[in-house]
Protein backbone atom coordinates (compact mmCIF):
# COMPACT_ATOMS: atom_id res chain seq x y z
CA UNK A 1 0.00 0.00 0.00
CA UNK A 2 2.88 2.53 1.03
CA UNK A 3 4.41 1.70 -2.07
CA UNK A 4 1.45 3.24 -4.44
CA UNK A 5 1.23 5.99 -2.29
CA UNK A 6 4.59 7.15 -2.07
CA UNK A 7 4.94 5.80 -6.40
CA UNK A 8 1.89 8.23 -6.80
CA UNK A 9 3.51 11.28 -4.86
CA UNK A 10 6.83 10.79 -6.70
CA UNK A 11 5.17 12.72 -9.86
CA UNK A 12 4.68 16.08 -7.58
CA UNK A 13 8.27 15.64 -6.72
CA UNK A 14 8.07 14.54 -2.91
CA UNK A 15 11.33 14.72 -1.23
CA UNK A 16 12.57 10.69 -0.49
CA UNK A 17 9.48 9.53 -2.99
CA UNK A 18 11.79 8.04 -5.57
CA UNK A 19 13.38 5.73 -2.77
CA UNK A 20 10.46 3.75 -2.71
CA UNK A 21 11.53 2.51 -6.80
CA UNK A 22 14.48 0.66 -5.33
CA UNK A 23 14.36 -2.87 -4.19
CA UNK A 24 17.26 -2.91 -1.80
CA UNK A 25 14.97 -0.22 0.14
CA UNK A 26 11.96 -1.49 0.28
CA UNK A 27 13.20 -4.98 1.53
CA UNK A 28 15.46 -3.47 3.86
CA UNK A 29 12.82 -1.63 5.34
CA UNK A 30 10.73 -4.87 5.27
CA UNK A 31 13.13 -6.62 7.02
CA UNK A 32 13.42 -3.59 10.06
CA UNK A 33 10.21 -3.48 10.66
CA UNK A 34 9.46 -7.28 10.30
CA UNK A 35 11.75 -7.54 13.02
CA UNK A 36 10.61 -4.92 15.26
CA UNK A 37 7.17 -5.61 14.99
CA UNK A 38 8.20 -9.54 15.90
CA UNK A 39 9.81 -8.24 18.92
CA UNK A 40 7.12 -5.97 20.08
CA UNK A 41 3.82 -8.01 19.09
CA UNK A 42 5.80 -11.20 20.98
CA UNK A 43 5.80 -9.57 24.32
CA UNK A 44 2.10 -8.69 24.15
CA UNK A 45 1.43 -11.84 22.77
CA UNK A 46 3.40 -13.65 25.22
CA UNK A 47 1.55 -12.18 27.97
CA UNK A 48 -1.93 -12.55 26.50
CA UNK A 49 -1.04 -16.20 26.35
CA UNK A 50 0.11 -16.88 29.70
CA UNK A 51 -3.08 -15.08 31.27
CA UNK A 52 -5.57 -17.21 29.57
CA UNK A 53 -3.22 -20.22 30.56
CA UNK A 54 -2.73 -21.15 26.81
CA UNK A 55 0.49 -23.30 27.15
CA UNK A 56 1.97 -25.94 25.25
CA UNK A 57 1.27 -29.81 25.92
CA UNK A 58 2.91 -30.50 29.30
CA UNK A 59 6.65 -31.90 27.92
CA UNK A 60 8.26 -34.67 29.98
CA UNK A 61 11.80 -33.81 31.36
CA UNK A 62 12.89 -37.26 31.75
CA UNK A 63 13.51 -36.69 27.98
CA UNK A 64 16.04 -34.40 28.51
CA UNK A 65 19.35 -35.55 29.77
CA UNK A 66 19.99 -32.29 31.89
CA UNK A 67 16.13 -32.37 33.51
CA UNK A 68 15.43 -29.24 31.44
CA UNK A 69 11.33 -28.82 32.79
CA UNK A 70 9.31 -26.82 29.92
CA UNK A 71 5.81 -26.12 31.69
CA UNK A 72 3.72 -23.19 31.36
CA UNK A 73 5.45 -22.44 27.84
CA UNK A 74 2.92 -20.74 25.72
CA UNK A 75 2.63 -22.53 21.74
CA UNK A 76 1.32 -20.86 18.65
CA UNK A 77 4.22 -18.90 18.48
CA UNK A 78 3.64 -19.28 14.40
CA UNK A 79 0.74 -16.04 15.04
CA UNK A 80 3.65 -13.80 16.00
CA UNK A 81 5.83 -14.88 12.53
CA UNK A 82 2.71 -14.83 10.23
CA UNK A 83 1.91 -11.17 11.55
CA UNK A 84 4.88 -9.44 11.99
CA UNK A 85 5.87 -11.04 7.89
CA UNK A 86 2.63 -10.16 6.46
CA UNK A 87 1.91 -6.56 7.84
CA UNK A 88 5.80 -5.24 6.13
CA UNK A 89 4.48 -7.11 3.18
CA UNK A 90 1.29 -5.25 2.82
CA UNK A 91 2.89 -2.16 3.27
CA UNK A 92 5.90 -2.48 1.26
CA UNK A 93 5.40 -4.60 -1.55
CA UNK A 94 3.61 -4.32 -4.83
CA UNK A 95 0.67 -6.28 -4.57
CA UNK A 96 -0.29 -6.91 -7.99
CA UNK A 97 2.93 -9.19 -8.45
CA UNK A 98 1.55 -13.01 -9.32
CA UNK A 99 4.62 -13.71 -7.08
CA UNK A 100 4.27 -12.12 -3.76
CA UNK A 101 0.37 -13.29 -4.01
CA UNK A 102 1.47 -16.81 -4.56
CA UNK A 103 3.37 -16.59 -1.06
CA UNK A 104 1.03 -14.47 0.93
CA UNK A 105 -1.96 -17.17 -0.12
CA UNK A 106 0.49 -19.70 0.95
CA UNK A 107 1.40 -18.40 4.41
CA UNK A 108 -2.18 -17.84 5.25
CA UNK A 109 -3.12 -21.10 3.94
CA UNK A 110 -0.60 -23.26 5.79
CA UNK A 111 -0.85 -20.81 8.81
CA UNK A 112 -4.72 -21.43 9.04
CA UNK A 113 -3.56 -25.57 8.67
CA UNK A 114 -0.77 -25.00 11.63
CA UNK A 115 -3.19 -23.07 13.73
CA UNK A 116 -5.89 -26.13 13.11
CA UNK A 117 -3.15 -28.67 14.45
CA UNK A 118 -1.79 -25.97 17.75
CA UNK A 119 -5.76 -25.67 18.30
CA UNK A 120 -7.01 -28.90 19.08
CA UNK A 121 -3.58 -29.94 20.96
CA UNK A 122 -4.18 -26.83 23.53
CA UNK A 123 -7.83 -26.40 23.41
CA UNK A 124 -8.96 -29.68 22.94
CA UNK A 125 -6.61 -32.02 24.98
CA UNK A 126 -5.56 -34.30 21.91
CA UNK A 127 -1.49 -34.23 21.73
CA UNK A 128 -2.21 -35.78 18.27
CA UNK A 129 -3.65 -32.89 17.07
CA UNK A 130 -5.08 -32.18 13.40
CA UNK A 131 -4.40 -35.88 11.79
CA UNK A 132 -1.88 -36.39 9.55
CA UNK A 133 -4.13 -37.19 6.39
CA UNK A 134 -5.71 -33.60 6.83
CA UNK A 135 -2.28 -31.63 7.32
CA UNK A 136 -1.41 -33.94 3.88
CA UNK A 137 -4.25 -32.73 2.06
CA UNK A 138 -4.11 -28.94 2.94
CA UNK A 139 -0.05 -28.89 2.12
CA UNK A 140 -0.83 -31.13 -1.39
CA UNK A 141 -3.95 -28.61 -2.14
CA UNK A 142 -1.44 -25.18 -1.80
CA UNK A 143 0.92 -27.25 -3.91
CA UNK A 144 -1.82 -27.39 -6.34
CA UNK A 145 -2.87 -24.28 -6.30
CA UNK A 146 0.80 -22.87 -6.43
CA UNK A 147 1.53 -25.00 -9.54
CA UNK A 148 -1.61 -24.15 -11.34
CA UNK A 149 -1.45 -20.52 -11.07
CA UNK A 150 2.22 -20.88 -12.67
CA UNK A 151 1.25 -22.54 -15.09
CA UNK A 152 -2.08 -20.21 -15.59
CA UNK A 153 -0.54 -17.06 -14.88
CA UNK A 154 0.48 -14.67 -17.87
CA UNK A 155 2.96 -13.11 -15.75
CA UNK A 156 5.05 -16.10 -14.93
CA UNK A 157 7.29 -15.87 -16.96
CA UNK A 158 11.15 -15.81 -17.86
CA UNK A 159 13.89 -15.66 -20.43
CA UNK A 160 16.08 -17.97 -20.99
CA UNK A 161 19.87 -17.38 -21.95
CA UNK A 162 21.71 -16.97 -24.83
CA UNK A 163 25.53 -18.52 -24.81
CA UNK A 164 28.00 -17.77 -27.46
CA UNK A 165 31.49 -19.29 -27.45
CA UNK A 166 34.28 -16.88 -26.38
CA UNK A 167 38.01 -17.82 -26.72
CA UNK A 168 37.64 -21.45 -25.84
CA UNK A 169 34.72 -21.17 -23.28
CA UNK A 170 30.95 -20.60 -23.30
CA UNK A 171 29.39 -17.48 -21.90
CA UNK A 172 26.21 -15.89 -21.63
CA UNK A 173 25.93 -13.00 -24.12
CA UNK A 174 22.34 -11.61 -22.86
CA UNK A 175 18.79 -12.99 -22.56
CA UNK A 176 16.11 -13.85 -24.68
CA UNK A 177 14.11 -9.99 -25.85
CA UNK A 178 10.80 -11.83 -25.55
CA UNK A 179 9.84 -13.85 -21.71
CA UNK A 180 7.71 -17.04 -22.15
CA UNK A 181 6.31 -19.74 -20.24
CA UNK A 182 9.09 -22.20 -19.28
CA UNK A 183 9.29 -25.56 -17.76
CA UNK A 184 12.91 -25.11 -17.14
CA UNK A 185 14.88 -25.90 -13.45
CA UNK A 186 17.87 -25.23 -12.54
CA UNK A 187 20.01 -28.51 -11.53
CA UNK A 188 23.36 -28.08 -9.49
CA UNK A 189 26.75 -29.22 -10.17
CA UNK A 190 25.80 -29.38 -14.03
CA UNK A 191 27.49 -27.28 -16.63
CA UNK A 192 24.53 -26.72 -19.36
CA UNK A 193 22.70 -26.57 -15.72
CA UNK A 194 18.73 -26.51 -17.08
CA UNK A 195 16.84 -29.25 -17.01
CA UNK A 196 13.26 -29.04 -18.60
CA UNK A 197 10.40 -31.22 -17.25
CA UNK A 198 9.19 -31.25 -21.15
CA UNK A 199 12.16 -33.15 -21.98
CA UNK A 200 11.62 -35.81 -19.24
CA UNK A 201 8.20 -36.43 -20.93
CA UNK A 202 9.56 -36.78 -24.39
CA UNK A 203 8.56 -40.53 -24.64
CA UNK A 204 4.80 -39.02 -25.05
CA UNK A 205 5.82 -37.43 -28.24
CA UNK A 206 3.65 -34.29 -29.25
CA UNK A 207 2.08 -34.10 -25.49
CA UNK A 208 5.59 -33.46 -23.70
CA UNK A 209 5.32 -30.18 -22.82
CA UNK A 210 0.90 -30.63 -21.41
CA UNK A 211 3.09 -33.59 -20.04
CA UNK A 212 5.81 -31.30 -18.32
CA UNK A 213 3.00 -29.06 -16.85
CA UNK A 214 1.81 -31.96 -15.00
CA UNK A 215 5.06 -33.07 -14.02
CA UNK A 216 5.73 -29.66 -13.06
CA UNK A 217 2.45 -29.47 -10.87
CA UNK A 218 3.40 -33.08 -9.19
CA UNK A 219 6.88 -31.08 -8.06
CA UNK A 220 5.66 -28.56 -6.72
CA UNK A 221 3.14 -30.15 -4.48
CA UNK A 222 6.18 -32.97 -3.37
CA UNK A 223 8.36 -29.65 -2.57
CA UNK A 224 5.84 -27.96 -0.69
CA UNK A 225 4.80 -30.88 1.54
CA UNK A 226 8.23 -32.52 2.12
CA UNK A 227 9.70 -29.19 2.95
CA UNK A 228 7.12 -28.05 5.32
CA UNK A 229 6.90 -31.45 7.30
CA UNK A 230 10.90 -31.42 7.08
CA UNK A 231 10.27 -27.92 8.64
CA UNK A 232 7.77 -29.35 11.27
CA UNK A 233 10.16 -32.39 12.33
CA UNK A 234 13.37 -29.93 12.74
CA UNK A 235 10.81 -27.64 15.28
CA UNK A 236 11.74 -29.44 18.49
CA UNK A 237 14.34 -27.40 20.21
CA UNK A 238 14.42 -24.18 21.57
CA UNK A 239 15.72 -21.97 18.44
CA UNK A 240 16.40 -24.75 16.02
CA UNK A 241 13.89 -24.10 13.54
CA UNK A 242 13.45 -20.74 13.99
CA UNK A 243 17.70 -20.13 13.17
CA UNK A 244 17.68 -22.39 10.64
CA UNK A 245 14.94 -21.10 8.46
CA UNK A 246 16.01 -17.68 9.17
CA UNK A 247 19.78 -19.08 7.25
CA UNK A 248 17.74 -20.76 4.43
CA UNK A 249 16.02 -17.51 4.04
CA UNK A 250 18.69 -15.09 3.52
CA UNK A 251 20.19 -17.99 0.78
CA UNK A 252 16.76 -17.69 -0.91
CA UNK A 253 16.70 -13.81 -0.66
CA UNK A 254 19.96 -13.77 -2.72
CA UNK A 255 19.01 -16.44 -5.17
CA UNK A 256 16.00 -14.08 -5.95
CA UNK A 257 17.63 -11.16 -6.32
CA UNK A 258 20.62 -12.30 -8.62
CA UNK A 259 17.54 -13.86 -10.34
CA UNK A 260 15.68 -10.87 -11.09
CA UNK A 261 18.49 -8.70 -11.99
CA UNK A 262 19.08 -9.11 -15.71
CA UNK A 263 22.66 -8.52 -15.26
CA UNK A 264 23.80 -11.05 -12.62
CA UNK A 265 21.17 -13.22 -14.45
CA UNK A 266 23.57 -13.55 -17.15
CA UNK A 267 26.95 -13.24 -14.75
CA UNK A 268 26.19 -16.47 -13.32
CA UNK A 269 24.30 -17.97 -16.52
CA UNK A 270 20.93 -18.68 -14.90
CA UNK A 271 17.56 -17.82 -15.94
CA UNK A 272 16.28 -14.10 -15.86
CA UNK A 273 12.88 -13.93 -14.30
CA UNK A 274 11.23 -10.47 -14.65
CA UNK A 275 9.35 -8.97 -11.45
CA UNK A 276 10.86 -11.44 -9.22
CA UNK A 277 12.69 -8.57 -7.11
CA UNK A 278 9.27 -8.17 -4.84
CA UNK A 279 10.23 -12.21 -3.76
CA UNK A 280 13.46 -10.25 -2.18
CA UNK A 281 10.99 -8.10 -0.20
CA UNK A 282 9.21 -10.78 0.67
CA UNK A 283 12.35 -13.10 2.38
CA UNK A 284 13.93 -9.87 3.85
CA UNK A 285 10.35 -9.62 5.87
CA UNK A 286 10.75 -13.56 6.42
CA UNK A 287 14.59 -13.38 7.49
CA UNK A 288 13.13 -10.28 9.93
CA UNK A 289 10.43 -12.27 11.35
CA UNK A 290 12.87 -15.15 12.29
CA UNK A 291 14.91 -13.28 13.97
CA UNK A 292 12.31 -11.22 15.86
CA UNK A 293 10.88 -14.20 16.87
CA UNK A 294 14.60 -15.78 17.98
CA UNK A 295 14.45 -13.17 20.75
CA UNK A 296 11.81 -15.15 22.62
CA UNK A 297 12.34 -18.66 21.00
CA UNK A 298 15.96 -18.99 21.83
CA UNK A 299 16.91 -20.62 24.97
CA UNK A 300 15.27 -21.50 27.24
CA UNK A 301 12.40 -20.73 25.07
CA UNK A 302 9.29 -18.01 26.21
CA UNK A 303 7.09 -19.31 23.47
CA UNK A 304 6.81 -22.08 21.03
CA UNK A 305 6.42 -21.34 17.32
CA UNK A 306 3.93 -24.41 16.82
CA UNK A 307 2.87 -25.67 13.48
CA UNK A 308 1.35 -22.30 13.18
CA UNK A 309 5.16 -21.53 12.74
CA UNK A 310 6.75 -24.29 11.13
CA UNK A 311 4.37 -25.64 8.69
CA UNK A 312 4.00 -22.27 7.22
CA UNK A 313 7.89 -21.98 7.16
CA UNK A 314 8.55 -25.20 4.95
CA UNK A 315 5.90 -23.89 2.84
CA UNK A 316 7.33 -20.53 2.45
CA UNK A 317 10.43 -21.85 1.54
CA UNK A 318 9.15 -24.49 -1.03
CA UNK A 319 7.13 -22.16 -2.81
CA UNK A 320 9.70 -19.48 -3.34
CA UNK A 321 12.47 -22.19 -4.38
CA UNK A 322 9.62 -23.51 -7.21
CA UNK A 323 9.11 -19.41 -8.17
CA UNK A 324 12.66 -18.99 -8.73
CA UNK A 325 13.08 -22.34 -10.68
CA UNK A 326 15.39 -23.26 -7.85
CA UNK A 327 13.74 -26.07 -5.95
CA UNK A 328 16.23 -28.89 -7.02
CA UNK A 329 18.84 -26.67 -4.67
CA UNK A 330 16.76 -27.74 -1.53
CA UNK A 331 18.09 -30.63 -0.70
CA UNK A 332 21.41 -28.98 -0.48
CA UNK A 333 20.07 -25.73 0.72
CA UNK A 334 17.45 -27.29 3.74
CA UNK A 335 20.32 -30.19 4.16
CA UNK A 336 18.84 -30.47 8.26
CA UNK A 337 15.16 -30.21 7.09
CA UNK A 338 16.30 -33.13 4.59
CA UNK A 339 18.08 -34.91 7.25
CA UNK A 340 15.75 -34.85 9.53
CA UNK A 341 12.65 -36.20 7.20
CA UNK A 342 14.84 -39.36 6.34
CA UNK A 343 15.85 -40.12 9.40
CA UNK A 344 12.14 -40.84 10.55
CA UNK A 345 11.24 -42.41 8.05
CA UNK A 346 13.83 -44.81 8.10
CA UNK A 347 13.54 -45.39 12.15
CA UNK A 348 10.29 -45.98 11.26
CA UNK A 349 10.58 -48.60 8.07
CA UNK A 350 13.28 -50.38 9.58
CA UNK A 351 11.45 -50.52 12.95
CA UNK A 352 8.28 -51.94 10.69
CA UNK A 353 10.40 -54.71 8.69
CA UNK A 354 12.11 -56.06 11.51
CA UNK A 355 8.36 -55.99 13.41
CA UNK A 356 7.51 -58.91 10.94
CA UNK A 357 10.33 -61.17 11.69
CA UNK A 358 9.83 -60.84 15.38
CA UNK A 359 12.50 -58.25 16.20
CA UNK A 360 12.57 -54.90 17.88
CA UNK A 361 15.30 -53.37 15.89
CA UNK A 362 16.31 -49.06 15.60
CA UNK A 363 18.61 -47.43 13.45
CA UNK A 364 19.05 -44.12 15.84
CA UNK A 365 18.74 -43.51 19.43
CA UNK A 366 15.67 -41.39 18.67
CA UNK A 367 13.96 -39.30 15.61
CA UNK A 368 14.07 -36.62 14.35
CA UNK A 369 17.66 -36.80 14.27
CA UNK A 370 18.27 -33.79 16.29
CA UNK A 371 17.03 -36.03 19.05
CA UNK A 372 19.62 -38.86 19.06
CA UNK A 373 22.31 -36.26 20.27
CA UNK A 374 20.54 -35.65 23.49
CA UNK A 375 19.10 -38.97 24.36
CA UNK A 376 21.02 -41.10 27.05
CA UNK A 377 21.36 -45.06 27.20
CA UNK A 378 18.84 -45.20 29.93
CA UNK A 379 16.41 -43.36 28.47
CA UNK A 380 16.64 -45.94 25.08
CA UNK A 381 13.82 -48.63 24.91
CA UNK A 382 15.71 -51.88 27.04
CA UNK A 383 13.48 -54.27 24.43
CA UNK A 384 14.96 -53.33 20.96
CA UNK A 385 18.23 -53.23 19.56
CA UNK A 386 19.71 -50.13 18.11
CA UNK A 387 22.47 -50.12 15.13
CA UNK A 388 23.91 -46.65 16.56
CA UNK A 389 23.44 -47.40 19.92
CA UNK A 390 27.29 -46.28 20.80
CA UNK A 391 26.86 -42.48 18.27
CA UNK A 392 27.01 -40.11 19.65
CA UNK A 393 29.18 -40.81 22.58
CA UNK A 394 27.51 -38.79 24.85
CA UNK A 395 24.58 -36.46 25.37
CA UNK A 396 24.68 -32.49 24.48
CA UNK A 397 22.74 -29.86 25.96
CA UNK A 398 20.03 -28.71 22.98
CA UNK A 399 21.69 -25.04 22.80
CA UNK A 400 24.97 -26.80 21.86
CA UNK A 401 22.76 -29.13 19.31
CA UNK A 402 21.32 -25.94 17.97
CA UNK A 403 23.77 -23.92 17.38
CA UNK A 404 25.95 -26.55 15.96
CA UNK A 405 22.78 -27.27 13.15
CA UNK A 406 22.95 -23.28 12.72
CA UNK A 407 26.39 -23.96 12.03
CA UNK A 408 25.16 -26.94 9.38
CA UNK A 409 23.01 -25.11 7.77
CA UNK A 410 25.04 -21.84 7.09
CA UNK A 411 27.78 -24.11 5.12
CA UNK A 412 24.57 -26.07 3.55
CA UNK A 413 23.47 -22.13 1.99
CA UNK A 414 26.81 -21.18 1.35
CA UNK A 415 27.63 -24.50 -0.82
CA UNK A 416 23.85 -23.94 -2.14
CA UNK A 417 25.08 -20.24 -3.57
CA UNK A 418 27.99 -21.51 -4.97
CA UNK A 419 26.69 -24.17 -7.32
CA UNK A 420 25.78 -20.70 -9.34
CA UNK A 421 29.81 -20.77 -10.05
CA UNK A 422 30.93 -24.36 -9.53
CA UNK A 423 29.21 -26.50 -12.72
Amino acid sequence: MLYYLFRFLEQFNIPGSHLWSYISFRALLALILSLLISAWFGEYFIKWMRRRKIFETERDPSIDPFGVEKKGVPTMGGVIIIVSLLVPVLLLGRMRNIYLLLMIITTVWLGFLGFLDDYIKVFKGDKAGLKGKYKIVGQVSIGFIVGIALYLSPDAVMRENISEPQQNKTEVVQHEQEAHKSLKTTVPFVKNHNLSYSDLMSFVGEHKVAAGWILFVIMTIIVVTAVSNGANLNDGMDGMCAGNSAIIGVALGILAYVSSHIGYASYFDIMYIPHSEELVIFLCAFVGAMIGFLWYNAYPAQIFMGDTGSLTIGGIIGVCAVIIHKELLLPILCGIFFVESVSVIIQTQWFKFMKKKGKRVRVFRATPIHDTFRKLDSQLDQTSTYLLKGWPHRPFHESKITIRFWITTIILAAIAIITLKIR
